[in-house]
């Protein structure tokens, strides 16, 4: 994929999980999306009750600290016989400091006996990118990934949820997709070429 992104411009990405940080930089095709624990920006509190808000929040915080362009991912998954939980709290469902592993197997927990067809979820992905941490008309994408969770998990791919979310077009788990076939589908993958085209109208 062709980015819009100047070859020579590095910028910050308001993320610590290495999971994203390589699946950003691979659906990019830069490697100077940078970590901001590279410029010792600080974690911002996520507060917002959005996706929207907490990626601007993030995108933000980057930007002030690390002093150059910033981009923030606030992505999670929406299971409808949750009433949409666990939304933007997905990185921490089981708790504050909680593993991938921990909020997968309380996911699975609070879905017990729950028939397949009520199964249905998406992943959504908001991605915001800032020129400077003033930047009053931020670029905003976003992207979304149909599916259903499994009743246990399946593959070794991917991070997060990904191998409870069957991919019913592949007949597998996103965790059982390559790395290249899943940026092709993912909420992220989509979520960031429609970043490039914003960036591209520029």
């Amino acid at each position: 994929m062709n980015t819009a992104f100047s070859p020579q411009q590095r910028i910050i990405l308001a993320r610590g999980n290495p999971g994203k940080v390589k699946e950003i930089q691979a659906i990019l095709a830069t490697p100077l999306i940078l970590p901001q624990s590279q410029f010792s920006v600080p974690e911002a509190e996520e507060t917002g009750s959005t996706f929207i808000e907490n990626a601007i929040i993030k995108a933000r915080n980057a930007a002030l600290y690390g002093h150059l362009p910033a981009l923030a991912d606030d992505s999670g998954l929406i299971v409808d016989a949750l009433n949409g939980a666990p939304g933007v709290i997905s990185a921490r469902y089981a708790g504050v400091g909680s593993s991938d592993a921990d909020n997968l197997q309380k996911l699975l927990d609070e879905l017990d006996g729950v028939p397949d067809a009520e199964r249905t979820a998406r992943f959504i992905c908001v991605i915001v990118f800032m020129r400077h941490a003033e930047d009053p008309f931020p670029l905003i994408a976003q992207g979304v990934w149909e599916g259903r969770i499994l009743t246990q998990p399946a593959g070794s791919n991917g991070f997060g949820y990904d191998p409870v979310f069957w991919v019913s077009e592949h007949h597998c788990s996103s965790a059982e997709l390559s790395p290249a076939l899943k940026n092709t589908l993912s909420h992220r993958g989509k979520a960031l070429r429609q970043l490039n085209q914003l960036l591209a109208a520029q």
